[in-house]
């Protein structure tokens, strides 16, 4: 059998999510990758029998239980997102605080400096006024590759090439339809 790289992560994250479901039924508590792969799991399987998104992201965040959870596991994990497959095509679901709101102290916290950091220092930049021509709304998140983004996208694709969205790691922009987004692309590092 042969299967598609996204064919392979699709099973192996299945595998993960049944690890999370067999210790759900014991009473074992979940680490953070079991956690994050059932609450994907299911999302993809939502999105497949044709949930619609906004419904998905609702449903994700009572998926897994903050008590059903080591200690430290919700303050990890922020956010999830996760490309899914609708039958009107591909949508990056994000779904914040997939386990409730995360404490600002203890294992696992988040803990940032004060002050102002600068992101990818030294890399070129080029501002781009990105379409959206389609009937549903784009996301596009921090590290996609601003060239393969969705063809429903109308933007100067040359100019684009080699770069991504300038915004914080894990982060993604949103294209209404039919508006006009102006945007700060960064190069991307490595051999692109």
């Amino acid at each position: 059998m042969h299967l598609t790289p996204r064919e392979q992560e699709r099973l192996t994250l299945f595998s993960a999510a049944e690890l999370a479901r067999r210790r759900l039924a014991r009473g074992a508590l979940l680490g953070a990758t079991e956690a994050i792969a059932l609450v994907c799991d299911e999302i993809l399987e939502m999105a497949w029998d044709g949930t619609p998104l906004e419904t998905v992201v609702e449903r994700a965040d009572g998926i897994v239980p903050r008590d059903r959870l080591l200690p430290g596991v919700a303050e990890a994990v922020p956010s999830i997102q996760v490309e899914a497959l609708f039958p009107h095509g591909s949508s990056l679901v994000h779904v914040p605080e997939p386990f409730g709101p995360a404490g600002a102290t203890g294992p696992g916290a988040v803990l940032v400096a004060g002050g102002e950091a600068e992101l990818a220092p030294g890399r070129p930049r080029t501002t781009l006024d990105i379409t959206n021509r389609g009937a549903r709304e784009i996301w596009v998140s921090s590290h996609f590759p601003l060239e393969e983004t969705n063809a429903a996208l109308d933007f100067d694709r040359e100019a684009a090439r080699g770069h991504r969205l300038d915004i914080p790691a894990g982060t993604s922009v949103r294209f209404e339809p039919g508006r006009t987004l102006t945007v700060t692309a960064v190069a991307r590092g490595g051999d692109r």
